[in-house]
């Protein structure tokens, strides 16, 4: 039983960094973009996130790990910032106000908004940062710092590809086809001149939770859900939720759709293509990154600039799940189960008894891959204009 267990849990560390990825994937190409730069994004957001884990380990932290927790507190600070102005545009606004405030806050004195913004997150950041700096952090801030911080790089990165995919008009394959190739380089590259060291990245911190308080007590659910289990599956779950009520719930995500399905429609209605799209692409960015970070805490207790293809296999996930959250959670976890196969066959006993080379056993989720494609893709639907680079002029 216990081996049962093991299996499953193992199983859904595998499925939440598929599910994570895979929901970038959807956010961007929901908008009408194709990113499969996730596996670039990945590596380019483990490689900065463990290293930032690895200074977080380590108190009093040194000048470079207090800069990724400003990074951290003044991204949290701008999210802030942002909604706060928002709040003022819908609210204060339609009450009677001086005239002076009302101009002050209209969407077309954008750059008024912009030092608004700014000025917020620098105070809630710098607030944020001389917290976050006065003591050591435990494993599970360290966690979500490392996140935190892979999320904000991979997002930075991801701009990349949607800068040349929206506003270059630029093939999109072969612009996210440079960030998988130009990741694992400028990883190598960054880690020996910067260290003069070798390019894995090791952390000491173990991110399992033994046992949740009371649910871990809960018969069969709790040894499953609640005991030994990866606190990354916690914030995957979270990260589902979230991006489900934002694509079904939202205006922003009715407004994603309809970019995804008729941008000349859309358009025609108002809503600006360009920018919708990039912040897609740039919250895709944010999840693969996140992702990486979760690959490598959940496999490793190093970076060793790879992802073993999980990039490549939300690809998949997502293309399984038919583009909605709900059922990319369950191709999610059909292809974790499929990955633990491949890595735990020795201690499935039937399995161990075949004596084939483990060779075979690491193919199982590519094969499993290809197979499912060629049944799914003939009745996914993915959005109409998916892939396609939108003109403004044209219709």
């Amino acid at each position: 039983m216990d081996v049962i267990y093991n299996l499953i849990q193992i199983t859904l560390g595998s499925m939440t960094i598929l599910l994570v990825v895979a929901l970038g994937g959807l956010l961007s190409e929901r908008s009408g973009v194709t990113n499969i730069a996730l596996e670039g994004i990945m590596i380019f957001g483990a490689f900065l996130g463990i290293w930032s884990i690895q200074g977080f380990e380590v108190y009093p932290y040194t000048p470079m790990t207090q800069f990724a927790i400003f990074i951290v507190t003044f991204s949290i600070g701008l999210i802030i910032g942002y909604y706060i102005l928002l709040l003022i545009q819908k609210w204060i606004l339609k009450k009677e106000q001086p005239t002076k405030f009302k101009d002050l806050f209209t969407k077309e004195n954008s750059k008024f908004n912009l030092f608004f913004v700014l000025g917020v997150a620098f105070v809630i950041g710098l607030l944020l940062f001389f917290i976050l700096n006065a003591n050591p952090m435990g494993k599970t801030l360290i966690l979500l710092m490392g996140l935190g911080v892979a999320g904000v790089m991979g997002g930075l990165y991801a701009m990349i590809h949607a800068y040349a995919a929206i506003h270059l008009k630029s093939n999109q394959i072969i612009s996210a086809t440079a960030l998988n190739l130009f990741a694992p380089a400028l990883a190598i590259f960054t880690r020996r001149v910067i260290t003069q060291g070798g390019q894995q990245i090791k952390f000491n911190s173990n991110f399992i939770i033994q046992k949740v308080p009371l649910l871990g007590d809960i018969p069969v659910l709790g040894d499953l859900f609640f005991k030994r289990v990866y606190l990354s599956f916690y914030v995957g779950l979270v990260i589902l939720l979230i991006v489900a009520f934002v694509i079904n719930k939202t205006r922003f995500g009715l407004r994603l759709k309809a970019c995804g399905e008729n941008p000349h429609a859309a358009d025609s209605l108002g809503i600006n293509i360009y920018k919708l799209r990039f912040k897609a692409v740039t919250l895709s960015g944010v999840l693969a990154g996140m992702g990486g970070v979760m690959f490598v805490t959940t496999f490793s207790n190093e970076f060793n600039v790879t992802v073993a293809g999980f990039g490549f296999l939300a690809i998949a996930v997502l293309i399984f799940g038919n583009w909605r959250p709900s059922r990319i959670l369950m191709a999610a976890l059909f292809f974790g189960f499929m990955r633990t196969i491949a890595s735990s066959y020795s201690s499935i006993g039937f399995l161990r008894d075949l004596a084939l080379p483990g060779q075979i056993y690491d193919m199982i989720p590519y094969v499993a891959t290809l197979v499912v494609l060629m049944f799914a893709s003939k009745n996914s639907r993915a959005p109409k204009a998916l892939g396609q680079v939108y003109d403004q002029g044209k219709r």
